[in-house]
């Protein structure tokens, strides 16, 4: 171990002075003292309490842990939290309507069944987010593509692809389908009967803070 990795505490704090960082998260101005070195994945998991956005491979690989930096996705366990002062940042607990219901892209996600474990549907919903405010009208295949960055090891993908286009449905007002017969995925399960998709779409008690780094 060099003397680096021994000064460096596992949450990434060592012996460094602390930053005071502020963002508007989710429309709320925050803010909180960070190393320099804390990742935005955990500033926004331990120091806000925000535990929706989910770390899974922290190389910026999976997609679990997406947000919006500006309205644009961007994988947050590759970001340090201190180059972000200022900025506005919305996570899945962002992505529901004013009065707490859920938002356009996470109601497809339970018309369709789009999610089972629901560890990476986080990231799934964010970056569908942004991707249907550049394209609100996308073809199968376009939602194929918007997709192609994250990872999901459950659904085998066909009911994500169907929330991507149930989603920009709802946004264009027409609530008259529930996208499931958009995919040949339509034999499966709307998994209404399961869950009602709401702890796992919309990011609350899904995992305490630390989960998805018990290899720390």
């Amino acid at each position: 171990m060099t003397s680096d990795q021994a000064a460096t505490t596992s949450d990434g704090s060592g012996d460094e002075g602390l930053h005071e960082v502020h963002a508007v998260v989710n429309g709320v101005h925050r803010s909180a003292s960070v190393p320099a070195r804390r990742l935005l994945s955990d500033f926004l998991r331990h120091d806000l309490g925000l535990t929706g956005t989910h770390v899974g491979c922290e190389h910026g690989v999976c997609g679990a842990c997406t947000v919006l930096l500006d309205g644009r996705p961007i994988r947050s366990c590759l970001q340090f939290a201190v180059m972000h002062d200022g900025a506005q940042i919305t996570t899945i607990e962002g992505c529901g309507t004013p009065d707490g219901g859920l938002g356009p892209v996470q109601q497809a996600f339970r018309d369709c069944h789009g999610l089972q474990c629901g560890f990476c549907t986080p990231g799934f919903v964010t970056t569908i987010t942004a991707y249907l405010e550049e394209n609100p009208s996308p073809t199968e295949a376009e939602a194929r593509e918007a997709i192609a960055g994250n990872l999901c090891r459950c659904t085998g993908y066909q009911n994500i692809v169907a929330s991507v286009l149930r989603a920009a449905q709802l946004l264009d007002g027409d609530d008259q389908t529930d996208g499931r017969d958009q995919t040949d995925g339509r034999d499966q399960t709307d998994g209404r009967d399961q869950t009602d998709g709401r702890d796992q779409t919309d990011g609350r008690d899904q995992t305490a803070p630390g989960a998805g780094k018990a290899h720390r």
